[in-house]
């Protein structure tokens, strides 16, 4: 089984227009295009009857007592999370990529709606969570939002793109579930993985 996303080398540094946030010399960052990256797959298992599409950065802070503090810097040694940023369950086997822009182009204020789409069934991501007490922002954030990592983070962030081959046709996940519900349902019937990893930082010093 394999897995590509064309517009980055696996390992390597994401293009601004797949982010939620972009850098800026003045705010430290503005809104970015929030496109989702082109993903193509193929020679998947043979039992295979249905595919899940998780995105995450696994560098999250897991305080966010200096998130975007001025004149702090989170140290490299703090604890990290992850943070889902794409849950998409049940995509047909017999899909082979998702295009660019597909299921996000340009940031939704409140969220893009959770549920059926035209390449499967989409969870909610973690910025549900971190809008929630943003009375502007705050919502249900369906499909992919890119990322926004803290522009004061000491490290620099990776995003996984991971696609699980299962042998169910679904996961029968309804309402508004996350990546660890995901995780927790199809456990036990992943019949094969593949990943991509792309990088991104909105500090200035990283970036040079």
């Amino acid at each position: 089984m394999r897995m590509e996303i064309p517009a980055f080398a696996n390992g390597e540094a994401m293009d601004p227009r797949f982010a939620f946030g972009a850098p800026d010399p003045e705010s430290h960052v503005k809104w970015s295009a929030n496109r989702n990256p082109e993903i193509r797959w193929d020679d998947l298992p043979s039992a295979t009857k249905s595919l899940v599409l998780l995105c995450y950065d696994r560098d999250v802070p897991s305080s966010a007592e200096d998130v975007n503090q001025e004149g702090r810097e989170i140290p490299p040694d703090l604890p990290r999370i992850d943070f889902f940023h794409w849950v998409l369950v049940d995509i047909s086997p017999q899909r082979s990529r998702i295009a660019e822009a597909a299921a996000s182009d340009g940031v939704t204020p409140r969220g893009k709606e959770p549920g059926s789409c035209e390449f499967g069934v989409q969870g909610i991501n973690n910025y549900t969570q971190w809008f929630a007490d943003d009375p502007e922002m705050s919502g249900s954030y369906g499909g992919y939002d890119g990322p926004c990592p803290p522009w004061n983070d000491s490290i620099l962030h990776h995003y996984h793109f991971c696609l699980y081959a299962l042998d169910l046709p679904t996961l029968d996940l309804r309402g508004e579930f996350g990546g660890v519900e995901v995780r927790d349902a199809m456990e036990g019937h992943v019949l094969a993985e593949a990943q991509w990893v792309g990088t991104y930082t909105l500090n200035p010093r990283l970036s040079t």
